[in-house]
This record gives structure tokens, sequence and C-alpha cells, in this order.
């Protein structure tokens, strides 16, 4: 059943993430064609100033995901209804002082960030991007985080699905119409509202989850150790942007934008693979079955390495091209930066080489353990991006964010192969380090293979593909050439999963 679970998540995500990619690209684009460059690094800053609201959640939602495997595990509906309620409160509070936020933001951010257009203009576009925010805090927070824990992401998924595809049918008619921004993105925000309301009544109808009667004051423990853990990840996700608000230009704004819509689609799909996973670790720790977590971690590490490495590796060589024929048509902005597409492709891949870490460390509910290591993450990221963004802009925040990853992901390695795994952290290394020897023959590759010349999407289609199938023979070749038994087992498991489909 939890394999079962496992496929169902990552086959939902994976088409989720797929539309995400889809919406990703083709929004900003319409946004940057009939508004700017300008008004779209104005969303892009503006959506990131309202990101930093999760601040107040205080890594809240993976400490409830963490704290609900156990009795679910056991079945206990009455703990689960008392995590569950007491979770509810403190989102909804957490969506009362998003409403302050929000006002506070409406007069401080037309001061303090220098831009062409008028108050009016600012202030309502942080009320309509703030709608859809606000409901999933007031509405779905707990129930999504139920989902997640009862295995069920690709529930959320199927969910998100139907929302994304409607806003981009609806904005792309909506452009055509020529109508307002403000207009558009209400319209986009009242559908993204859908969502938490869909979670939140699939959860009560399906599992009948009352919780009037349930106990509000229930105490969730490490509640605030998992502040660090979230404060790492919020800065992560929005320092660059912030930054460059303030010490650039919008421009510069939405040239990093269009590069991380890229990135941050490519991040999606990686995710698509760990999706609902955690929860299955989780599971495993509950029940102390420590021997088959470590036989299951071992190779599901080989396969995300395969992948991951085949992905970001395209990636790097990949990103600017595209970007140059996305930007082709739009003359107010320099799209073109080969340096910073490298880096900030570098920065995600350094991101995924941690994840499967970062899962196990949160299913364990190590959030106390490695509190530190998160501060350091978010303090290095901040202040090395601060200093080196005055002389080299655009790439010192991204280099800033580099460091940071680095230093927050050997902690990552260290901690779950000891603390947890209980193996030789070397296993990890050597992977890790493989990883690196193969995107650097990718890269040379590339370099030495005949290209198409990149003028329209098809004929960069044609030398992804080239550039795809190279990264997947190398990193293929040399896994089986390094972990025989391992591809071998992972072979005979996908074999029989097609097996079963035939049968």
């Amino acid at each position: 059943m939890r394999s079962k679970k496992a496929i169902y998540n990552i086959i939902s995500n994976l088409m989720l993430q797929f539309v995400v990619v889809i919406y990703g690209f083709i929004v900003p684009q319409i946004i940057i064609s009939n508004f700017g460059s300008s008004v779209n690094g104005l969303i892009s800053s503006i959506t990131q100033f309202l990101a930093y609201i999760t601040l107040l959640e205080s890594g809240f939602g993976p400490v409830v995901k963490a704290t609900l495997y156990q009795p679910i595990a056991k079945k206990d509906n009455k703990t689960i209804k008392n995590i569950l309620k007491a979770s509810e409160k403190f989102f909804r509070t957490i969506a009362g002082i998003f409403i302050v936020y929000i006002i506070a933001l409406t007069i401080i951010y037309p001061i303090l960030v220098r831009n062409e257009f008028s108050n009016v203009y600012t202030i309502s576009l942080i009320l309509i991007i703030a709608i859809s925010t606000f409901a999933e805090y007031f509405f779905g927070m707990t129930y999504r985080l139920y989902l997640q824990a009862e295995q069920k992401t690709y529930i959320i998924s199927i969910i998100q699905v139907f929302t994304y595809i409607l806003s981009t049918i609806t904005i792309v008619i909506l452009a055509k119409l020529n109508v307002s921004i403000q207009i558009i993105k209400l319209v986009s925000s009242i559908i993204f509202v859908l969502r938490p309301l869909l979670q939140n009544y699939y959860v009560r109808k399906k599992y009948n989850m009352n919780l009037k009667d349930a106990e509000g004051n229930y105490k969730i423990k490490q509640k605030w150790d998992g502040l660090a853990q979230h404060v790492a990840a919020v800065i992560h996700s929005n320092t660059d942007i912030t930054i460059l608000t303030f010490f650039c230009s919008l421009t510069e704004v939405s040239v990093y934008s269009v590069y991380y819509l890229v990135v941050a689609g490519i991040r999606k799909i990686i995710e698509a693979f760990s999706s609902g996973i955690d929860a299955s670790w989780g599971d495993m720790i509950a029940k102390n079955e420590y021997k088959n977590l470590n036989e299951k971690f071992d190779l599901y590490e080989v396969l995300y390495f395969i992948v991951c490495t085949i992905v970001f590796a395209s990636a790097i060589v990949l990103i600017v091209p595209f970007v140059s024929v996305y930007t082709r048509d739009i003359n107010d902005a320099n799209y073109i930066r080969y340096t910073f597409g490298y880096l900030i492709v570098i920065s995600e891949f350094i991101w995924a080489i941690r994840l499967p870490y970062s899962s196990i460390i949160l299913a364990a509910g190590h959030f106390k353990e490695t509190r530190i290591g998160a501060w350091i993450e978010a303090i290095s990221n901040i202040v090395i991006s601060i200093v080196l963004v005055f002389k080299f802009g655009i790439i010192g925040v991204t280099i800033g964010t580099i460091v940071a990853m680095i230093i927050r992901t050997i902690e990552f390695i260290y901690h779950t192969n000891k603390y947890i795994l209980k193996r030789n952290i070397f296993e990890s290394i050597k992977k890790v380090f493989l990883i690196v020897i193969e995107t650097i023959i990718i890269f040379i590759l590339f370099k030495i293979t005949p290209q198409i010349e990149n003028t329209s999407y098809v004929t960069w289609s044609i030398n992804a593909i080239i550039v795809s199938i190279e990264a997947c023979i190398v990193t293929v070749l040399l896994n089986i050439m390094m972990y025989q038994k391992d591809m071998k087992k992972i072979f005979n498991k996908v074999k029989g999963l097609l097996a079963r489909k035939e049968i």
C-alpha cells in the first residue's frame, strides 16, 4: 500500500509540475509582452515580499506533518483530530496577522521601492496578489498537511492541476481582450482560492473530519525548533529578488525572475520524484523499520541522483539558449546572461542534491538537532548576497545563495548518515562526487558536439534532445560502473512494475 501511494504521488506530481512549468512559461511572457519587463519585475517583487509572511508560520507545517505520522500509523483518530484542531487554530491566527502585514506593506512598499508606477497601481496589485495566500492559510493549510501525512499528495496535485489549467486559459483569454493587469491577477487569484476550499471539502467528506469536539490546545512538540528550518527555506527562495529590488532595478528583477522560472520549473520536476516520499520515510521511522529504511533509501539515492544529474547537467548548457528564444522579441532589458545562467542552475542543483537528506531529517522530526545549521545558512546567504550585490549585481546575490547552499547541504548529508541512517558518510560523498564528474563530462561533450543554430523553439528542442541523450548515456553508464548491484535492483523493480501494468 505504501509503494502504491508513493507511485500515485510521483505520477500525479509529475503531471502537476508539467502543468506548473507550462504556466510558469506562458504567464510571465504574456505579462512582459503586454505590460513590459518592469511590470513583470514589480509582480515578482511583490510576490516575494508576500512570501515573507510564511516566516510567521515558524516552520509549524513540517512539524505538524511529522507529528501526524505516528497517530496515523496507530489509527489514533482522537490524537489526529486534536493535532489538526491545534493546527487550524494556529494557521487562522497567521491569516489574521497576514491582513495586518498586507496593510503595512501597502504603506511601506511604495515608499521603499523605487519604481515608475503610481501608488494606487502598486497597492492594488499587492492587495490582489495577497488574496490566494490568505485563503490558503485560513481555509486549507491544515488539511493539506493531513493529506501529505496520509501519503495522499496526489489529491492535492489533482486539485492544483485543475486550478493551474483554468488560470492559464483565463489569463490567455483576458490578455487577448486587452484587460488591465489588475483584472488578470484578480481573476487568477480567485481561481487559486478554489485550491484550499476543495482540499477542505475532500478531507471533511472522505474522513468525516469534524474538529468541533477536538482539543484546540494540543501541545505540538518542536514547534519553535522548526522555525530555523523554515526561515532558511524562505530566505533561499526569496532573498535574491528582495535584495535586487532594493539595490538594483525592477528590470534586473525581471531578468532574475525569467531565469528563475526556468530553474523553478526544473525544481518542480525534481520535487515530483520526492513528493510523498518523506511520508513513506516518516511511516517507516514511526514503525522503527530502520533496516527497511536504509535499503529503500540506498536505492532511492542512486535513482534520484541519476534523474537529478541528467536534468540539471542538461539545464546548465541549455538555459541561456532557451532564455534567448523566450525573450527574442523583448528589447527593454538584456536577458542574455551566460555566467548568471550557469550560476543559478548550479544553485538549484546544490539544493536538489540535499533534498533526499532533508526529507529524511524532516520525516524523523530532527528540527532541534539541525536548527543551528539553518540559521547559519540564512545569515550567510543574506550577508554574502548584500556584500557582493554592490560589485557584481545579479551574479553577486547568486554567489551568496550558492555558498549558503553548500554549507547547509554538507550539514544535511552529515546529519542524515550519522544520526538517522547510521551508516558511513563516505557512501553519500562518493555519490555526490560522481555527480560532479558526470556534470563536467556532459558539459565538455556539449562544447565539442556540433549544435544547430539556436533560432527557435524547434532548433532549441533538437539541441535539448541531443544534450539529454548524451546526459542519459554518461550518467547511466557511470552509475552502472559504480553501483552495479543497486542499478540491477532498480532495473528489476522497474521491470516488475511494468509487468504488473501489462497484467
